[in-house]
């Protein structure tokens, strides 16, 4: 007779509690471990998996979990191992995969269709790599940007990273966690994890739990509505209290209140860190135990928890049913995948960088470019131009255009790895376009992003000098920017400001391209360069985009998601900050951002009239619609981001002076006007108020529309909640 756990037709929950009940202590302490495979030797992998029974691996690649699961199935129970990556723009730590934009990036196309299929595409490709599950997406808020992982957030408002967590949650997961080509998604890092003090990587979060539920729960909260099938515990305390030893955030919140039926994994030796960083635990024995009580599922890269963990439950200090209900989350999910019949590891290597998958980045590609300045139509560039002066450090460098989360820098570092795809720097890209065009292009690197080295500055401007139009391409550089790479000084390095101006100089038109990890502080080139566009981390196909946008065979329509400040110390810019400030600056900068969120310009132009609610006094339970003419009254047809607002005018607590609340991106004729009608649940007007509580007070409310968030771009409409 088949043993139950084997049998696919039975329920799950059947399945989970008959192999459960087969298991011994060490094989579910087993199943908890997530093992990294770059830091340990083939032959501790093997035992690993032989003598331990280990759950999860992460940072394998193609033959080597195959071989690792064959020695798997060769086990007593013959439980399957889920292989898990870090696929954060693509799978791109393989090389050979498609690379798409940073989630930065992706983000100021505000197209969830296309973030959801840009994950569709990851979780084909990670499938066909035979691995199971993307450490993605990252639902911090990128408030603080000296943080050095700004470039993995969707941005900084908590409502956009909800809506972009549950597209590529969508994407990843597929219609069914059974089918062939879906992966695991993970939500992470729960919870404020971005907002550590001073913006230092893992580092203390000094916030209050009620500012905690309400700034920063909000996109985890989505993405489990979206079904999201893990989380990840931020590196972080809060307050003092490590995530990963905190009872009220994984048990209390998110299991119990949010109802997540997933599991939670650790991030990187969390539970190690309780002991050598955090110094709130004193030997692994301690550690192991909160960790298990706070309501960790697995514990990734923390090795010696294994027998720790054993031992706490053989001598009775933890209950063996937080084990099991730890093991049930993660069997539970291993048979939703079909990993005990089928979920092959068959290499589909075809499905790499496939046209499909090609078409579909470059569509983001485009949609994700955002034009911040346009000086008397610098852009596009018209036929009078024929020659280009193409200068700058990140003109040719595709490892600067990636980012971070690629085969350049993870699991081992490879700076020197040649891309099997093909790529388009911003210099291969405008190179091709503009020999179609019969344009000649000259090039010249002109400095370092690192070195502020000026030999090479004259070369560059006589370059420059016999062109008719100079492109700068400037901005970051790999090593400014990711876990540990926090950043005091927002200016751009090295000797780049000092081409710039040399450049300006020539007195060419100055179109500045910024192909950077994070916003910059750059009120310099938004002060005196002709043109400027901000590309971020945009991929493998980010030259060729940025070639159509400056030829105008694409419109851009990307608007930013976070805003740019104009000193690091005039931080934080962002645009939903409470009132309240005496004098609302500090006394030696602007008011406002350089740039704020929200913004982006079109090579045509929207006006906005007639903005109407479909009612005006409503109850906390409605939905209502916000009508607002939009006509492109320009000479090009475009796409527009049209955005809604809300301010709670007075409530009892201190609330953010806008939010936002809905948006809509609409293809406008020229000429032509729309109305765009954008639903707004009342629910969604809810504050966390000093008791913790969920409620929409009753008031009146300021609902404000247009195409970005600043104050005088916005139509205004008052609405009573009663």
């Amino acid at each position: 007779m088949q043993e139950i756990y084997k049998d696919f037709s039975r329920p799950v929950s059947e399945r989970v509690q008959d192999i459960l009940s087969k298991m011994t202590i060490e094989e579910k302490i087993g199943q908890m471990m997530q093992i990294s495979f770059a830091n340990v030797s083939r032959e501790e992998a093997e035992e690993w998996v032989t003598k331990r029974f280990a759950g999860s691996f992460l940072h394998t690649l193609g033959e080597d979990s195959r071989w690792l699961q064959d020695l798997a199935s060769q086990t007593r129970l013959s439980i399957p191992i889920i292989f898990g990556i870090d696929a954060i723009h693509g799978h791109a730590l393989y090389n050979g995969a498609t690379v798409f934009p940073s989630q930065l990036a992706m983000s100021c196309s505000w197209n969830e269709k296309l973030v959801e299929e840009a994950g569709r595409v990851t979780a084909r490709e990670v499938a066909a790599d035979g691995l199971h599950w993307t450490f993605s997406p990252v639902l911090c808020i990128g408030r603080d940007l000296r943080w050095g992982r700004i470039n993995e957030t969707f941005g900084e408002d908590p409502y956009l990273i909800g809506i972009f967590a549950a597209a590529i949650i969508r994407g990843y997961q597929g219609k069914s966690l059974s089918d062939s080509d879906s992966i695991l998604a993970c939500a992470k890092h729960y919870l404020g994890y971005g907002e550590s003090t001073g913006g230092r990587d893992s580092y203390d979060t000094q916030a209050s739990i009620r500012k905690v539920r309400e700034v920063f729960l909000p996109p985890f909260r989505e993405a489990v509505k979206a079904g999201c099938a893990t989380f990840m515990a931020g590196y972080q305390s809060i307050d003092g209290t490590p995530v990963s030893a905190s009872k009220k955030l994984l048990r209390d919140i998110l299991k119990e209140e949010l109802g997540f039926k997933g599991f939670v994994v650790t991030d990187w030796n969390n539970t190690g860190s309780l002991i050598i960083n955090q110094k709130v635990c004193g030997n692994m024995a301690d550690a192991s135990r909160k960790a298990i009580e706070a309501g960790n599922d697995m514990i990734m890269s923390t090795n010696e928890f294994y027998d720790a963990a054993v031992e706490l439950v053989k001598t009775g200090v933890v209950s063996e049913a937080l084990v099991d209900e730890a093991v049930r989350r993660i069997l539970s999910i291993k048979f939703a995948m079909g990993l005990f019949e089928k979920k092959n590891t068959t290499s589909k290597s075809h499905a790499f960088a496939c046209p499909e998958h090609i078409e579909t980045n470059l569509k983001l590609t485009r949609e994700s470019i955002v034009l911040l300045k346009n000086e008397n139509n610098t852009l596009p560039l018209g036929s009078n131009v024929k020659n280009i002066a193409v200068i700058g450090p990140n003109a040719d460098c595709i490892k600067a255009q990636f980012g971070d989360w690629t085969f350049f820098s993870h699991p081992v570092p490879n700076p020197d790895a040649i891309p099997k795809i093909p790529v388009h720097t911003m210099l291969k890209g405008i190179e091709e376009l503009s020999s179609s065009k019969g344009i000649h292009v000259f090039y010249h690197k002109g400095c370092d992003i690192m070195n502020a080295a000026e030999e090479s500055i004259a070369e560059a401007v006589n370059c420059a000098s016999a062109a008719d139009v100079v492109i700068a391409v400037v901005g970051d550089c790999l090593d400014q920017n990711g876990e540990g790479k926090d950043r005091a000084d927002l200016n751009i390095s090295g000797a780049q400001q000092k081409l710039l101006e040399k450049l300006r100089s020539c007195g060419k038109p100055l179109i500045v391209v910024l192909v950077n990890g994070k916003p910059l502080s750059v009120p310099w080139i938004a002060q005196n360069a002709d043109a400027v566009i901000e590309t971020f981390n945009s991929g493998m196909l980010g030259g060729k985009a940025l070639a159509e946008v400056l030829f105008g065979e694409v419109n851009p329509s990307g608007k930013l998601t976070i805003s740019f400040p104009y000193h690091s110390g005039q931080l934080p810019v962002y645009y939903n900050l409470l009132p309240g400030w005496h004098g609302n600056k500090y006394m030696d900068m602007p008011e406002k951002p350089l740039y704020p969120f929200g913004y982006g310009l079109s090579y045509t132009s929207f006006k906005y009239s007639n903005l109407i609610l479909s009612k005006t006094r409503c109850s906390a339970s409605d939905t209502i619609v916000a009508s607002v003419d939009v006509t492109n009254i320009g000479k090009l047809d475009g796409k527009e981001i049209v955005q809604l607002y809300a301010n709670d005018v007075v409530s009892s607590v201190v609330t953010p002076i806008k939010e936002l609340k809905g948006f809509k991106k609409v293809e406008i004729k020229a000429g032509e006007t729309k109305t765009v009608q954008i639903p707004l649940e009342i629910s969604q007007l809810a504050i966390c108020n000093e008791n913790e509580q969920y409620v929409v007070e009753p008031g009146e409310f300021l609902i404000m529309v247009g195409p970005d968030s600043r104050d005088e771009m916005l139509l205004k409409a008052s609405l009573t909640v009663e």
